[in-house]
């Protein structure tokens, strides 16, 4: 029997809620199904209550997670390679969070491969990113944006575009009588069916979630507050956001705009997508927006920022599944970590009108609209070619750069002429 690959994760612990732990989660599951690859996780980005390893059932010792805080450190991943020689060490997410990472690549690389499933929101490219680039064996993009600033920054790597995808048979259209159902369910006492805007999205400053409840109440009160109803699916007190409950009750809490705070499972979720009539998200930046694929995965329609990973799902360049806003605002923003990045905002009155042209459509036509991006979610970010393409990516990793004692290709120098 051949000797499985081992690969070593990095990310949000792959058990957890986030797009970044689902999207590990079926890249693990994925190649797991083969029977050629095991897996050892650092479990990331979440608050244990229990440190112990975990064997996730029913792969047990072929899945095992290392509760860790952050997302490991210098002397965690030493102990791990030298103990649990992995073949490849896989690692996603903002490259902010693995700068320390990339700085001991010279002690990782010369055995193993470092692939680098890269998340980045907009242009102008990140050049300051192009010595993380050059030290990682195989960039993997999630979107088109992160393709070409990578193939920008540093054209010499290898740089795959593969974007996210959603499971089709969990996130699926429902038929009009379970739709009507579930409305009835939610709100027993309504008379009259409203147009439901859902918003899925964690309630930090770059997502606007501030300026949605404003605007949205504004409007609201224009077209009748009984009329439209506006779901967040947040917590309203995350730390890195605004206190939306205490926004909701200076606005005046009648039930237009109301909290899902509650964690719930890809089932809930689903139902909650099924029941709206459209999903928002006006993000600044916004690398993928894996709320909105599952939203269109439903059937129904998105009303977006024309910016990062949200481009590419409200629109093929030919048709469009929903309404995308250009923004009326691009600033260059930055930070020491970051020194430069585009930061598009819209502007209130173009939400107003994407509001209205969602808001007069009849039921049909927003329908139609959703199912025909359903479509272009099942040609462009079909869950079996995700799964697919990552176990022909990994399996090509193994066999290209091979590990330990079949390492190839790497060299731990380069000459350059002195003038």
């Amino acid at each position: 029997m051949d000797k499985k690959i081992k690969i070593l994760t990095l990310s949000d612990h792959p058990m957890s809620p986030s797009g970044v732990g689902t999207q590990t989660k079926y890249f693990i599951e994925a190649l797991l199904k083969t029977g050629k690859f095991q897996f050892v996780c650092l479990g990331g980005a979440v608050k244990h209550e229990d440190y112990r390893i975990q064997k996730i059932s029913p792969y047990e010792d072929d899945w095992v997670v290392i509760p860790v805080d952050g997302y490991g450190d210098h002397q965690k991943i030493r102990s791990i390679i030298r103990n649990e020689k992995p073949d490849i060490l896989w690692f996603m997410t903002d490259p902010r969070f693995y700068e320390w990472l990339w700085f001991m690549e010279n002690e990782i690389r010369p055995n193993i491969p470092m692939v680098y499933y890269h998340v980045w929101d907009n242009h102008p490219a990140p050049l300051y990113n192009r010595q993380f680039y050059l030290s990682t064996d195989v960039v993997v993009s999630i979107s088109k944006v992160t393709h070409e600033v990578v193939a920008e920054a540093a054209p010499e790597v290898k740089n795959i575009y593969h974007p996210h995808a959603v499971d089709s048979e969990v996130f699926k259209p429902y038929t009009d009588e379970q739709i009507e159902q579930i409305r009835k369910t939610s709100f027993p006492n309504e008379k009259e069916d409203r147009v439901v805007f859902f918003w899925n999205n964690r309630n930090a400053r770059r997502k606007q979630s501030g300026s949605l409840v404003f605007w949205f109440d504004e409007w609201a009160s224009r077209v009748g507050r009984d009329k439209v109803r506006l779901i967040m699916h947040t917590d309203p007190n995350d730390s890195h956001g605004q206190p939306l409950q205490h926004i909701i009750e200076h606005l005046g809490p009648d039930g237009t705009i109301m909290i899902s705070s509650n964690k719930v499972p890809p089932k809930t979720l689903a139902d909650m997508y099924n029941m709206a009539d459209c999903t928002i998200n006006i993000s600044d930046a916004e690398g993928f927006g894996l709320a909105t694929l599952e939203s269109l995965s439903c059937g129904t329609p998105i009303l977006v920022n024309m910016t990062g990973g949200l481009k590419e799902q409200v629109t093929d360049g030919k048709e469009w599944f929903g309404e995308g806003i250009r923004p009326a605002s691009r600033a260059i923003i930055g930070s020491q970590q970051v020194p430069y990045i585009f930061e598009d905002r819209i502007s209130k009155k173009d939400f107003h009108k994407a509001l209205d042209r969602i808001y007069e459509m009849s039921k049909l036509e927003r329908k139609q609209l959703g199912l025909r991006g359903r479509k272009h979610v099942e040609k462009n970010y079909s869950f079996e070619s995700y799964c697919q393409g990552w176990v022909d990516i990994m399996t090509n990793v193994a066999k290209e750069y091979g590990s330990w004692e079949s390492r190839n290709d790497y060299v731990p120098w380069e000459l350059k002429e002195l003038t």
